[in-house]
Parts: structure tokens; C-alpha cells; sequence
């Protein structure tokens, strides 16, 4: 007699695979943007933030934000021009100069920052920024809102079309600590680094509104200088 055995097995939630992919956002928009979920212990005392950005605008636009429900622009990384990168903590703002900026190439960025001190890190292309004091004792509470595409005025919104990013991002970690100059180094060459650990570009939980694509990617290794 022969007896057959039923499995159910339950399905998980998947969690898109995105090596070797980009979200492209193909024109200014006040509604395209990218929402990334990140699982956060209260508070954020140190971040990481890395990624990669090809555009060809001159105007202003937003790389990355993060909101809490406090303050809008929390952690904000923004470039007013070319070859200015301004960092936003807690509302605070500081400009950056003298960094690559190159429009129509891939730009790899990582910002560091660390409440105790306040110091805070930018580099750019394998270059670093001289280090500076950005909100000292600035920790963040409240649960984060992140934004890829758009700059939030709000918590989760207030959109400005003029502010909206437009072009290729990938590769985005986020780290609750100030990551060694050696990862940074060796994600800006393209080599093996240690992963985001509240957000991991090859397991991320992200979710898309209005024109966002997802592409192939075409970044090559940066010569790191």
C-alpha cells in the first residue's frame, strides 16, 4: 500500500534581489520616489550611509533622506549644485567642497557620523572630506522614514519637484555605526565589504511610487586615489 505524505509549505514574503541593478528615475517628479524599510533599534547614535549615483543634473537634488517623525531632515544628504554636497542632522546643515562631482559618471558616497562627537566624514570617489563637527550629542529617535529620489519636508512627504533626483541610484547600505576607512575604501573599488546591517543592498525591502525603474546596471570599479 503506498501512502502519500502532504507538505504545506508556507510562503514567505520575498525580498527583491537587486545585485547588479539600479532604480533609474527618469525626469523630475514630485511623486517618483523610493521607500526603503529598515529594521532600527532606538536611538540611532552612529551612521553609515554608502551608495552610488549617476546623474547629469546641475540643479539641486536629493541623494539620500531620512526623516523621523521630529525632524524632517533628520539625515540628509543633498547636493544644492555640482561639487557642493550638503549634510543635513537634525535640521543642522553643513557644505561640503572639493569633492568629485562628475556628471554623467558613477559617484560613490559615504557619509559617516557619529553623535557622541558630532564628527562626521564625507567621501567621494576614494577622496574624504576633512572631518568636521555636525550636531554633537544629536542622537535620532522616532521611527525613520527613507526616501531614495526626494527630499522629505515632511515626515513621508513634502515633495518638491525641483528637489526630486534624477538619474541611476544602487548599491545603498546603511550601517548604526561609523563604519573603518578600509570598508570604505574597499566599497568604493567595487570589492568585497561588509554589508549594511539596517540596510543591505542585496536583500532590501524597498517599495516604489510613480515612474521608478529597476535596471541593469552598468557601474564599473572606481580607481580608488
Amino acid at each position: 500500500m503506498l501512502y502519500f505524505v502532504v507538505v504545506t509549505i508556507e510562503k514567505l514574503p520575498k525580498v527583491p534581489y537587486l545585485s547588479e541593478k539600479v532604480f533609474t528615475f527618469p525626469q523630475d517628479s514630485a511623486t517618483s520616489s523610493v521607500t526603503l524599510t529598515a529594521s532600527v533599534e532606538q536611538p540611532l547614535t552612529a551612521l553609515t550611509v554608502c551608495m552610488r549615483f549617476y546623474s547629469s543634473e546641475t540643479r539641486p537634488q536629493s541623494l539620500f533622506s531620512l526623516a523621523v517623525p521630529s525632524q524632517s531632515n533628520a539625515f540628509l544628504l543633498y547636493k544644492p549644485s555640482v561639487g557642493v554636497y550638503r549634510l543635513h542632522i537634525k535640521g543642522t546643515a553643513l557644505d561640503i567642497k572639493g569633492l568629485p562631482d562628475d556628471t554623467s559618471e558613477w559617484n560613490s558616497v559615504c557619509w559617516t557620523w557619529d553623535s557622541t562627537t558630532g564628527l562626521t566624514t564625507l567621501w567621494v570617489n576614494g577622496k574624504r572630506s576633512a572631518r568636521r563637527i555636525l550636531e554633537p550629542k544629536g542622537a535620532l529617535t522616532g521611527v525613520p522614514s527613507i526616501i531614495l529620489g526626494q527630499d522629505q519636508d515632511s515626515y513621508g512627504g513634502g515633495f518638491d519637484r525641483n528637489q526630486s533626483f534624477v538619474g541611476d541610484i544602487t548599491d545603498v547600505h546603511l550601517w548604526n555605526s561609523v563604519i573603518p576607512p578600509c570598508e570604505i575604501r574597499f566599497y568604493m573599488e567595487g570589492n568585497t565589504f561588509s554589508h549594511g546591517n539596517l540596510l543591505n543592498w542585496k536583500s532590501l525591502q524597498y517599495s516604489t511610487t510613480g515612474s521608478v525603474l529597476v535596471e541593469k546596471s552598468d557601474f564599473d570599479k572606481l580607481t580608488c586615489y
